[in-house]
């Protein structure tokens, strides 16, 4: 009698106890839960999965919830297909603007082409070297081919050029997440139509003779690719040379001008802008054997 009350009893009443506690729980549950809209499930589903927090949320179901509660734009989702955009579009009740496919490029081509002010040891990244007077680079806008860009990226699409040792974007496979260009610590990365033929491979203000002393290959303003351009789609602001894409026609006049080859051929532009310096290369030498 005694093991029951002392044992027994107390199992017997922390067990009802806890069926109470249950049964209260799972009511409550029934009876305050919020309901999941299932649209949010059907915007979740039109949305890449490529939970690469480039639109600024942890992933594609917390976007496709901000999208719903009307938090977000869906143009903040590069990754997502414009047919699927659209579809989004539909389920809210709105119209899709229309959205240009896009693609990362890292204005800066230096790399090892441009002048050390120090020789970092320290360890990390990009960003840890950030914290030490701006970086290695001579140059402010120095790309330091410290890998921030390659470890942020999602699918392996940045990378460092063995040859310059500045980052690169893989063309072909860049989902345009935007997780490189809020990386960077040097802004140095941006987007551009996935369709354009040219971009500029800089991102240096300063005056030519500035660039010049800590870069072979930046901008230094000379305003060739500006006179060359039949649309008007390149001029230059403050002592750097942008590109208008809504006027560029991909005819790559600017590029094969450029003296510093800081106006960089992509996509199918390679091939055009190969052939102009093969044309060029060919008029030289005519021009030199009709002189002798």
């Amino acid at each position: 009698m005694e093991i029951f009350l002392n044992v027994i009893v107390p199992i017997l009443i922390v067990a009802v106890l806890s069926a109470l506690f249950a049964f209260c729980l799972s009511y409550l549950g029934d009876k305050f839960t919020v309901e999941r809209d299932p649209r949010i499930d059907d915007i979740e589903r039109n949305l890449s999965g490529a939970n690469c927090g480039g639109c600024g949320y942890a992933g594609c179901s917390q976007f496709a919830e901000a999208l719903f509660k009307g938090e977000a734009d869906i143009s903040r989702c590069n990754p997502t297909s414009a047919e699927n955009k659209k579809n989004i579009a539909k389920i809210l009740g709105m119209s899709a603007a229309d959205s240009v496919e896009t693609v990362a490029v890292v204005h800066c081509a230096g790399g090892n082409r441009a002048a050390d002010k120090y020789d970092y040891q320290g360890f990390g990244d990009c960003q840890s070297a950030q914290i030490l007077a701006g970086g290695s680079k001579a140059c402010e806008y120095g790309c330091m081919g410290m890998c921030t860009c390659v470890h942020s990226c999602p699918n392996g699409s940045a990378h460092i050029c063995k040859d310059t040792g500045a980052a690169e974007v893989a063309r072909e496979t860049c989902i345009s997440c935007g997780a490189c260009v809020a990386a960077c610590p040097k802004k140095l990365i941006g987007r551009i139509p996935k369709t354009a033929r040219v971009y500029i491979a800089c991102s240096n203000t300063t005056k030519g003779r500035e660039v010049t002393s800590v870069c072979k290959v930046g901008c230094i303003a000379c305003g060739k690719c500006e006179k060359t351009c039949p649309k008007g789609a390149i001029a230059l602001s403050n002592n750097l040379a942008a590109i208008d894409y809504s006027k560029c026609i991909g005819c790559m006049k600017c590029a094969a001008e450029c003296p510093r080859k800081c106006i960089v051929p992509i996509g199918d532009g390679v091939k055009l802008y190969e052939k102009i310096l093969a044309a060029k290369k060919l008029a030289a030498e005519k021009a030199k054997t009709e002189t002798k």
